[in-house]
């Protein structure tokens, strides 16, 4: 197995600070493979963005990528963004990573693709804005 080229995926893994979600492509980001959430290994609403149900979500998907051959993933993290959202991930993305490296998956590129505005709308808290 080590000689055989490795067939590459793209792992796209949103962190809020609600919930991860790790989505795993093929190389062109059109068809998915798999698909896990915070939520759909935890039973508690609160434990959804967690480092631990990031990483048992990782371990899932890596298993159904493995599963339909896969051995390589890049990593795009993704934070909310936007023009209100925070822009660093959640607690979820570095357990996330963690956890795909450790299942036996090559890891390639690591990127962070946050949407930053490029002025949208008008920010809250008005023309003096927040007096605290």
């Amino acid at each position: 197995m080590a000689d055989q080229k490795p067939r590459w995926g793209v792992a796209h893994i949103y962190s809020s600070s609600n919930n991860t979600i790790i989505h795993i492509t093929d190389i062109t980001g059109s068809e998915t493979i798999a698909k896990v959430t915070g939520g759909m290994v935890v039973k508690a609403h609160r434990l959804e963005s967690s480092p631990n149900a990031a990483m048992a979500a990782a371990k899932q998907v890596a298993e159904q990528a493995r599963e339909k051959g896969i051995t390589g993933l890049h990593i795009k993290i993704r934070a909310p963004g936007g023009h209100n959202g925070p822009n660093s991930p959640g607690p979820g993305a570095q357990a996330a990573v963690r956890s795909l490296s450790r299942s036996g998956i090559r890891i390639g590129i690591i990127e962070d693709v946050t949407g930053l505005p490029t002025d949208g709308c008008r920010k809250k808290g008005g023309r003096r804005g927040r007096r605290v």
